[in-house]
């Protein structure tokens, strides 16, 4: 009997994750120096005149766009003007929440809140009055003096953190926004920058940030990540590449989020935490500190999700486990029963003693 060798499937390039092809602009916006420069990028791209950020039929509030989820995330990019620039206390990541430089992401993640603001889809918004924004930090830092007292931010210096709606690093691949805001933090004596990722851009080690920026980098276990971090780097490759932002002046955190409670989790995160130790160097390590934040999910993202991305649902919405609370805006928000729940924090913490007992836990909730 003659055995037929199969012949492999094609393997599919793996999409990029911005292929921009058109760009919705405020007027003012697209003719700023900035603006140009976003445009620029893309010079086949159609540009596509519109009054505010804020309303594009097209893109927000429309449900058919669900299906095209990724592919507006991918193919869609916005240039506005933040309109108010202003700084807003916070106290637990960061002392301050610095003004909006881009509203918006080229990633997926299946928990994320920020399309809940527009409904349906949410890619870049790139804020052109960059000048602007800068000048506030640096005028509202001064306003600061010097930190009086240590806090679970930092012990020395005032934090702001950015990016609050989006992703720098991938904003970083759109615009010099974020350099712009690392080269300001730079010259400022009291205050660091501070921001969360998911992907690995290592253009940013070039920036020179000499200590006065924080990168967090989320994590959570490979496979979990698999299914709800879409679009991200893998979790190895986020592992891999934290020595490599300390060696160029970053200060490194990581953070550990969203905790998603499913069968074997505390084994996955044992695992998670044993990776973290392998992959990073003794440096490292010693100035390394983590925010453990618990899922928190949200009643119109889930029936958002049953129309792109159903398999997440499994994970994210566990009514069995969890309880509704009604957030500030009036929406319904899930999270973890608080009885169980705080189980499920000191299991966590006493692991991460237990296998990362180098690791400064700085909240947990």
């Amino acid at each position: 009997m003659t055995m037929t060798t199969p012949t492999a499937a094609p393997v599919r390039p793996t999409p990029p994750l911005l292929d921009i092809t058109r760009i919705y602009a405020e007027p003012a916006a697209l003719a700023s120096p900035r603006g140009q420069q976003v445009a620029a990028r893309w010079p086949d791209a159609e540009v596509v005149e519109v009054a505010s950020h804020w309303r594009i039929p097209e893109l927000h509030g429309d449900e058919e766009n669900v299906r095209r989820w990724v592919r507006i995330k991918r193919e869609a990019l916005v240039l506005g003007e933040l309109k108010t620039v202003r700084t807003r206390p916070n106290g637990r990541s960061a002392d301050f929440i610095a003004p909006s430089t881009s509203n918006g992401c080229a990633m997926a993640c299946a928990y994320c809140y920020v399309p809940r603001h527009k409904g349906y889809s949410n890619p870049v918004t790139v804020f052109t009055n960059i000048d602007q924004i800068t000048a506030h930090l640096v005028r509202h830092a001064a306003k600061q003096g010097v930190k009086p007292e240590p806090n679970q931010c930092d012990p020395t210096d005032w934090v702001y953190d950015l990016g609050e709606n989006s992703d720098c690093s991938v904003d970083a691949m759109i615009s010099d926004n974020v350099a712009d805001l690392v080269a300001t933090f730079r010259s400022l004596p009291n205050a660091k920058a501070s921001f969360a990722t998911k992907y690995v851009n290592r253009d940013l080690l070039d920036l020179d940030p000499q200590g006065r920026t924080r990168v967090r980098f989320s994590l959570m276990p490979e496979d979990t990540a698999k299914l709800l971090d879409i679009r991200t780097s893998p979790v190895p490759e986020r592992l891999a590449a934290i020595d490599a932002f300390v060696e160029a002046g970053y200060e490194v955190h990581v953070n550990f989020s969203p905790v998603v409670v499913e069968n074997g989790w505390l084994a996955r995160w044992a695992d998670l935490l044993d990776a973290l130790g392998d992959a990073t160097s003794e440096r490292t390590r010693a100035q390394l500190a983590c925010e453990v934040i618990f899922l928190t999910h949200n009643e119109q993202l889930h029936e958002v999700n049953l129309g792109w991305h159903a398999k997440a649902e499994d994970l994210l919405w566990q009514p069995r486990l969890q309880e509704t609370k009604r957030s500030q805006n009036g929406q319904l928000n899930v999270r973890y029963a608080w009885r169980a729940k705080q189980g499920y924090v000191e299991q966590l913490l006493a692991l991460i003693e237990e296998r990362a007992p180098w690791c400064t836990v700085r909240y947990a909730f």
